[in-house]
């Protein structure tokens, strides 16, 4: 497993912010205290695959995104508080969005759509991603320390090791959710 981390680690870390990013970048950065991974190179990698993730969705609703919500109700009605929130915050909602887990593909679908020019959302997404990446490698760095994970035992418990980074990234998600959607004036979705 260590060839294959040194191999591919950090492109395996941005291929897996892209898609999910709080596991993939807790998992990483957990064994950055073991010198398998190195905290700057981490928040790189977590922050690229994230920002590409970003930027795919903001420029579907900057070019098509009426169409692209037409085409699936459960995302319509999803966009439409989420819509009148940022409206109504805008400024917090760009400097915040990377925490909202759970708005990862509405939130920049929503501000492609309002408009928002690509050099301004450029600004903002390079100070949250970078942010975020920062805070998130620092909590799964202490989480690694703390709990002693090495490669041998990281090898040995793979899956409960990214069960429970999922679900302590799953957990913190649904409370982050659970206050924006209150905040919304609507619950969430199932």
């Amino acid at each position: 497993m260590e060839k294959l981390i040194n191999e591919f680690g950090y492109l395996a870390l941005m291929v897996g912010t892209f898609f999910e990013g709080e596991t993939a970048i807790l998992t990483a950065s957990s064994l950055i205290h073991r010198g398998i991974f190195a905290f700057p190179w981490t928040v790189l990698a977590a922050f690229s695959g994230s920002f590409i993730s970003d930027w795919a969705y903001y420029l579907i609703g900057r070019l098509n995104g009426q169409v692209f919500i037409a085409k699936r109700p459960k995302l319509m009605e999803r966009v439409t508080p989420v819509t009148n929130f940022f409206h109504h915050h805008k400024f917090q909602i760009l400097f915040s969005y990377r925490f909202l887990y759970g708005f990862r593909i509405i939130i920049p679908l929503v501000i492609g759509m309002s408009g928002l020019r690509p050099t301004s959302y450029l600004f903002y997404s390079i100070v949250t991603g970078l942010l975020w990446a920062t805070v998130v490698s620092t909590l799964g760095y202490w989480a690694g320390r703390l709990l002693n994970v090495d490669l041998q035992t990281f090898e040995k418990n793979f899956l409960l090791i990214m069960l429970g980074f999922a679900l302590f990234g799953l957990l913190i998600g649904y409370i982050v959710k659970k206050v924006a959607a209150k905040s919304m004036g609507s619950e969430p979705q199932k």
